[in-house]
């Protein structure tokens, strides 16, 4: 967990706001900031990790889908989990932290030194 200096915004919000509103529509909100955001590496990285998390997430659940039984298990298991990290995700970026996920936020921080 990485709390950073978080300068201002283009967006106009708040850094921990916006970071915040990243996650709020998953994968959507976080494409919106992604193209909105000119500058700030805080809320670039959480437009990233929201989409890459919550992109991925929906994919399996589409998946998950086409499997009968083990796939309607499986998916009542990932619902609530997905549920519970969705609002850690936006309350560390309302705190102001920059909480890396193992895999995802490499990505993440990989692909926002190309933005």
């Amino acid at each position: 967990m990485n709390e950073t200096n978080l300068g201002p915004s283009t967006t106009g919000l708040d850094p921990k706001v916006a970071g915040l509103l990243c996650y709020l529509g998953a994968f959507i909100t976080g494409i919106i900031f992604l193209v909105v955001e000119k500058e700030n590496r805080f809320v670039k990285f959480h437009a990233l990790q929201s989409i890459i998390v919550f992109g991925s997430l929906t994919v399996v659940n589409i998946v998950l889908g086409l499997i009968p039984i083990i796939g309607t298990i499986v998916s009542f298991i990932l619902t609530p989990l997905t549920f519970i990290l969705w609002i850690v995700l936006m309350l560390l970026a309302l705190q102001g932290k920059q909480f890396k996920l193992p895999i995802a936020g490499d990505i993440a921080e990989q692909q926002m030194n190309k933005f």
